[in-house]
């Protein structure tokens, strides 16, 4: 039997934090194993947030090496770059036009954006979704791992796949959210969801003095004794069978459990942050991983386009 497809993708936006490895790139790895998985960095999704080419190329080969470093296989995986695939942005359109602006404005990300009255919302931000959309059904995608509060994602492209079958005839396969619900929402040294946006983050290849400030950071809020945020933080690294006899051990004592933490980090993060230091020393390699994961998810894209093409009845010759 067949595996079922896997897509799913990250921006090249800045540095990964441990947020983004325990809420979707661990299961990115875990599920090479047992999936045909496309792994894609969404450089065009990016360019609602950067506007400068040289950070935007630099944060390009960085998440590529993010992407080996972690144990994404280009053996076992197409590894590639959204740019690289011009069908993503052709079948957006499509989709555009069939999708009505009162249904993108229930979008989560918009009703953010428009809540923030600080600037105004760009045309890229506003229909990012349908360009979402194609990134996933572009490939038969089965499965789409991501966090709880991503769910709208997939149910977008779901709904949209629905109505593009529903005009002009079965072509797309609806997909199924992936989310591990231990893991699906990952506490920020705050409390609240760790994101960069927030400034709370705790960095996937941190040094160890980083690491050591970061988790000294951690809003100490308890309830019967136990700092909230150190221990939602430190199930990601110890069963709570463990943590169990720890914070009893260390009952009120929110330094020694706070150096534990940084102990259990130190220890994960560690040999990842030296692998990726290998894997940085050799950018042409890291380069050719993309070129030819794009050459790879170019023909399966192409196939599909060709499909709707004929579908929507534009293709004649």
């Amino acid at each position: 039997m067949s595996k079922k497809i896997l897509l799913s993708g990250i921006q090249p936006s800045g540095r990964p934090h441990i947020g983004n490895f325990f809420g979707a790139m661990k299961q990115f790895v875990d599920m090479q194993e047992t999936h045909d998985c496309l792994f894609m960095l969404a450089d065009y999704h990016a360019l609602n947030a950067i506007q400068d080419a040289k950070v935007m190329k630099q944060n390009i080969i960085d998440l590529a090496i993010d992407y080996l470093s972690i144990g994404l296989d280009p053996e076992k995986s197409i590894i590639f770059k959204q740019s690289d695939v011009s069908e993503h942005t052709e079948l957006a359109w499509i989709f555009d036009t069939i999708t009505t602006v009162p249904y993108l404005q229930r979008a989560h990300a918009y009703k953010a954006a428009e809540a923030n009255l600080s600037k105004e919302i760009s045309v890229g931000l506003f229909n990012y979704p349908m360009l979402m959309v194609a990134d996933i059904l572009l490939y038969d995608t089965d499965v789409v791992p991501v966090g709880a509060d991503q769910k709208q994602h997939v149910e977008i492209t779901r709904d949209t796949a629905e109505k593009f079958n529903r005009i002009y005839g079965e072509t797309f396969k609806l997909p199924e959210p992936k989310i591990l619900a231990n893991v699906a929402v990952v506490p920020g040294i705050d409390g609240r969801k760790m994101s960069k946006s927030y400034g709370n983050t705790i960095p996937l290849f941190a040094e160890d003095a980083e690491i050591e400030k970061c988790v000294m950071s951690i809003v100490t809020d308890s309830s019967g004794g136990i700092p909230k945020n150190v221990y939602e933080m430190h199930k990601l690294f110890r069963s709570e069978e463990e943590l169990t006899v720890l914070y009893k051990q260390h009952e009120g004592k929110y330094k020694a459990l706070k150096e534990a933490l940084i102990n259990d980090i130190k220890t994960f993060i560690r040999p990842l942050r030296e692998k990726r230091k290998t894997i940085a020393g050799d950018t042409a390699a890291v380069l050719k991983v993309l070129k030819e994961g794009g050459i790879r998810a170019k023909e399966k894209a192409s196939a599909k386009m060709d499909e709707v093409r004929e579908k929507v009845g534009v293709k004649l010759y």
